[in-house]
């Protein structure tokens, strides 16, 4: 008998980044940028909807917008899920914000979570980097990352799990682009998306 696992894909509320590109068109240099108060009230509406599920496991992108979108999603979940921070499913790296901060910088300021699996270096930093200063991730090395990810997802031992990440992760996961706070379940029994 096969069990199907329930994954709920729920994007990060709006960043500082999300809003200064709305405003502008261009990238503001916000690096590994955080939620905008109207981001948190994004996380905060979203919250209801999500305590009834019976969530086992909270994977997040360890970007620090998705980890505030976590807490505040999770962090008083009558489920108590455990809550892991995982590299796979970081948003592909093509903007400023998508740069992270050094593990130990992300312990300092949520002790509450087990980040010395990261390494200290865990966002794409090889090659030279943009007129911007930033790394860009080539497409197939992104490409391995979804198919990796989906791979991790399948093997995991529990089912019903929520995953908390970035519009164009899971626009080439799911084939659904997210808002903000948005959410949609993934069919792992479903062919992979081809974007």
């Amino acid at each position: 008998m096969t069990t199907t696992t329930r994954i709920v894909c729920i994007r990060h509320g709006e960043s500082t980044f999300n809003a200064a590109h709305r405003a502008t068109g261009r990238d503001p240099g916000h690096i590994d940028a955080r939620l905008t108060p109207r981001g948190q009230a994004q996380v905060a509406a979203a919250r209801d909807g999500l305590r009834d599920i019976p969530f086992e496991l909270v994977v997040t992108s360890p970007l620090t917008r998705a980890i505030e979108t976590t807490m505040g999603l999770f962090g008083e979940h009558p489920a108590d899920p455990e809550i892991l921070v995982e590299v796979l499913h970081r948003e592909c790296q093509e903007s400023s914000c998508d740069v992270g901060r050094a593990a130990s910088q992300i312990a300092a300021e949520f002790p509450h979570l087990r980040v010395d699996h990261l390494p200290e270096i865990w966002w794409h930093a090889e090659g030279d980097p943009n007129a911007g200063g930033y790394h860009i991730e080539p497409r197939p090395l992104f490409d391995q990352r979804v198919a990796g990810f989906r791979d991790w997802l399948k093997h995991r031992p529990e089912r019903t799990i929520a995953v908390v990440g970035h519009g164009t992760f899971f626009y080439h996961l799911t084939g659904e682009w997210l808002d903000n706070c948005q959410s949609t379940e993934l069919d792992l029994s479903a062919r992979p998306v081809l974007v």
